[in-house]
């Protein structure tokens, strides 16, 4: 039987050339895994969510308390169908695993490409594969707050809100663009539809054709190696192969991933959409995005309320806020294998502290935008106390520039501590043999 599958498929060039490719051991490698596993996951429970799921804002009789004959409870079919998932048996529990699943691939994704880059290993050969991680981190981020818009509750109705006026915000053709995007104007009756199809075809389509390249791109180059590989055989691939050694590993962390990933959901919920109750004009207070956007909705927090018109087209604060601030930031990310480039291929991960402006500029990268996700809260370091009314924006914008300028400069310092101690070990060494010669 293997004889006649391999003169068909050829198998066993399969497993000549890809079967035994070698993976280092080190535990950072399994964060892109973490994130592949945690990709699965959210298809599977997808899956089994959309059998159960009506994509339509139209309105139909809450089964659950219909009201009476001459004035029956009617509420947007969506809304409608998440009340049944949360009703099915373990309805509820397959919504929190989706929903915790899709924030951990992010933190995965995220602590993944924060190892890429304070290791260098975007470096010639592997610029295209940083940009396509960070197109990953984008369209994940995109398909997860589609995702929490599905349940058309009111949180989600105001959050579907924010996002139509953001994109409402762009000059010149903002209003077109808008439309486009949510079929037609805000709360249209296309608005459900449409993101449900973003959401469950488009982005996940997209997801897996770039995972798809980067794992190519990724076995065409191999990995990074660890520093110790160069110890032990100098520019050769060193690592345990796919097959017999690696796989079983990939599996015992698969499922020891989802049984966390089971255990937290059993204890933590997700936001109840009976709590929010179906769309209003009803405006629930400081509303905020998960956490890897607040960061965006910190700098609308602070910015101030201003509008330009230029060429007849209107420039406001929550264009520069929203679009302006994050597009210049994410393009610093893509800009960064042009900044820190390498005459030659990089085949080990390099030591973060031998590098010490990239690891400052990364640090306070970092600390920027915790601020501005601190800054998220406002109103709340306003109601506690914390800040005041009249000067929280003064106080957060010097927090601002102030965090990320003392994070580099205090990175630098303890890099030149780190290798002043480099040095003095060094010298005590090399006093120390002089001595025994």
């Amino acid at each position: 039987m293997n004889q006649w599958l391999d003169e068909r498929l050829h198998i066993s060039r399969l497993n000549d050339k890809f079967l035994r490719k070698a993976f280092p051991v080190h535990h950072s490698f399994f964060l892109g895994e973490i994130t592949l596993f945690s990709l699965i996951i959210l298809i599977l429970t997808g899956i089994l969510l959309a059998l159960s799921y009506e994509p339509s804002n139209s309105m139909v009789v809450n089964s659950f308390d219909p009201g009476t004959a001459a004035k029956p409870n009617m509420i947007p079919a969506a809304y409608h169908a998440a009340l049944k998932i949360n009703a099915m048996p373990f309805g509820d529990m397959l919504r929190r695993i989706h929903h915790w699943t899709a924030n951990i691939m992010v933190a995965a994704a995220v602590i993944h490409m924060m190892r890429v880059y304070f290791t260098g290993a975007f470096k010639k050969p592997r610029e295209i594969n940083w940009w396509i991680g960070m197109l990953l981190l984008i369209f994940t981020a995109l398909t997860a707050v589609t995702g929490y818009a599905l349940p058309y509750d009111n949180y989600a109705y105001n959050t579907l809100k924010v996002i139509y006026g953001i994109a409402a915000s762009v000059p010149w053709v903002g209003d077109w663009v808008a439309q486009a995007a949510f079929a037609g104007r805000f709360p249209g009756d296309g608005i459900i539809p449409r993101v449900y199809g973003y959401h469950i075809m488009l982005l996940p389509g997209i997801l897996l054709a770039l995972t798809g390249a980067h794992m190519l791109i990724m076995i065409k180059q191999k990995h990074t190696q660890p520093q110790y590989a160069k110890r032990i055989a100098y520019k050769k691939i060193v690592g345990v192969p796919l097959m017999t050694q690696q796989t079983p590993i990939m599996l015992l962390l698969a499922i020891l991933f989802a049984a966390i990933i089971v255990l937290f959901s059993a204890f933590i919920p997700v936001h109840p959409v009976e709590f929010f109750g179906p769309p209003s004009t009803t405006p629930i207070n400081n509303i905020k995005p998960d956490w890897y956007l607040l960061w965006v909705f910190g700098v609308l927090a602070i910015i101030p309320s201003f509008e330009t018109e230029l060429f007849g087209g209107v420039i406001g604060s929550e264009f520069v806020g929203a679009i302006l601030v994050p597009t210049l930031a994410i393009g610093a990310m893509f800009a960064v294998p042009m900044l820190d480039r390498s005459k030659d291929n990089l085949y080990y991960a390099e030591n973060p502290t031998n590098h010490p402006v990239r690891l400052a500029a990364g640090v306070a990268f970092m600390a920027l935008l915790i601020v501005w996700s601190v800054a998220g809260y406002k109103p709340e370091l306003i109601s506690s106390g914390i800040l005041k009314t009249e000067n929280a924006n003064t106080v957060l914008w010097v927090l601002t520039f102030l965090v990320p300028a003392a994070s580099y400069f205090g990175t630098l310092g303890i890099v030149r501590g780190i290798r002043a101690l480099r040095e003095a070990d060094a010298r005590d060494q090399a006093a120390f043999s002089h001595a025994d010669d």
